[in-house]
């Protein structure tokens, strides 16, 4: 047995995949950085977000390759952390607290709608043109995040530009860093995002903006935001529509990431069908809940998982090996602490990019369509709000299947997400 396992053409595989799961974890390791960065503006601390993001994208990760065997890698959603910070905590007001039992009743759901098939029917009946409406529109707002990271967007009173700290380092050194990424991804140069964040944080200690504070230590306490998640009261009618929004992003980000990263390592049969989706929604949406209890925004697939694909990756031992490099990362918290928001605003600026690019999908759609992806698209980065956009979003396109008498577009399913929209509006601004 031994003789066979280490046979050349198993190691010849073995290799393969190990190095499959190295790309991609080189790939989307700047969510290391990224991500306690976000959620620490909201008050949780930073080492503590470090810990749980580590643990959430280790166990996602883990989960899918051994439970479906693909290779897919997860961890907390770059569009999602954004809503929980500066939208659900800064905006709404609610505590982190709450907000953390918000996520961790969509990952409820989430898994509930696995068991019952109700996953698939609700991405049928969804618009195409408000899927690419929510999807760019969330690259557009991250986008503004990064930019507001730097102070070049004011948002009090009102959203605006202002160029006056354009030619401060900490900007100079951002579009260093942008530039970076677009030069090393253009070279196809593994881990160009992680690797920009590097040499930017690396200049801000040589032009002495940032204090060395080592590379290797224990890792930080969890204790201040383990198990700290609260629960919502059912009747706040503001908090359920959050509630639904991580639901319904978590959902078609999820599912078109899986499409997508699958699609490419030719895992979907002819017919369209997926062998093992039953294990791989239930590998998400456990990763969801547990990454609510260890104090992390919603997790969800990673399309950089496709680097992996294309470095040869083909199973779940390729997602195996990025759930070892996250727990690996454990104990690298003082650099990923060291590293500043002008280091870290260019993967989002990117990412937003990457985001946004499908908005061209919508110019091929007919009138009814196009109207209400681009009120979505644009009235989220505009509102500084995804819940906004969203439910502007559906309104739109319930008033232009009214009005040009288009019976067979009204479903109940659209009929229950309109209504809960309007009962949005009223409570937002009334």
């Amino acid at each position: 047995m031994l003789k066979t396992f280490l046979s050349k053409k198993n190691i010849s595989h073995l290799k393969r995949e190990c190095i499959a799961g190295l790309t991609t974890f080189l790939t989307m390791s700047y969510i290391l950085a990224v991500n306690p960065l976000i959620l620490g503006s909201t008050g949780m601390d930073k080492g503590a977000v470090f810990v749980a993001t580590c643990l959430a994208a280790a166990l996602g990760s883990f989960l899918m390759g051994a439970l479906a065997n693909y290779p897919i890698a997860l961890a907390p959603s770059m569009s999602l952390n954004i809503y929980f910070a500066y939208i659900v905590v800064g905006q709404l007001a609610y505590s982190w607290q709450i907000t953390l039992g918000a996520v961790f009743i969509s990952g409820c759901l989430f898994a509930m709608m696995t068991f019952i098939g109700v996953r698939q029917w609700l991405i049928h009946f969804l618009p195409f043109s408000l899927k690419i409406g929510i999807m760019s529109g969330i690259g557009f707002f991250l986008a503004l995040i990064g930019l507001k990271n730097l102070n070049l967007i004011g948002l009090h009173p009102h959203l605006f530009f202002d160029f006056s700290h354009f030619f401060q380092i900490e900007v100079l050194l951002a579009l260093l860093g942008l530039f970076l990424i677009f030069i090393l991804e253009r070279y196809h140069v593994i881990g160009a995002i992680f690797i920009s964040i590097l040499i930017i944080t690396g200049l801000g200690i040589l032009f002495h903006l940032v204090s060395f504070s080592g590379i290797i230590a224990a890792p930080p306490s969890l204790k201040p935001i383990f198990l700290k998640l609260q629960f919502p009261d059912i009747f706040d009618l503001k908090l359920m529509f959050a509630t639904l929004i991580f639901l319904f992003v978590t959902l078609f980000d999820n599912t078109g990431t899986l499409i997508a990263v699958l699609s490419q390592a030719k895992l979907i049969s002819e017919n369209g069908k997926i062998k093992k989706l039953p294990q791989a929604l239930f590998a998400d949406s456990l990763a969801n809940i547990v990454g609510a209890l260890l104090g992390t925004s919603s997790t969800g697939s990673y399309i950089e998982s496709a680097t992996g694909v294309r470095a040869g990756g083909r199973t779940g031992l390729t997602a195996i090996v990025v759930s070892f490099f996250f727990l690996l990362s454990l104990g690298f918290a003082p650099l990923i602490n060291m590293i500043p928001p002008y280091a870290s605003s260019p993967a989002l600026i990117y990412v937003a990019f990457l985001m946004s690019k499908n908005l061209k999908y919508l110019f091929t759609t007919e009138l009814i369509e196009l109207i209400p992806g681009l009120i979505t698209a644009f009235a989220i980065p505009l509102s500084f709000s995804i819940a906004t956009g969203v439910t502007l979003g559906f309104l739109s396109h319930a008033v232009l299947i009214v009005l040009t008498n288009r019976r067979e577009k009204i479903s109940w399913g659209i009929g229950f997400l309109t209504f809960l929209s309007f009962l949005y509006l009223i409570l937002q601004f009334t």
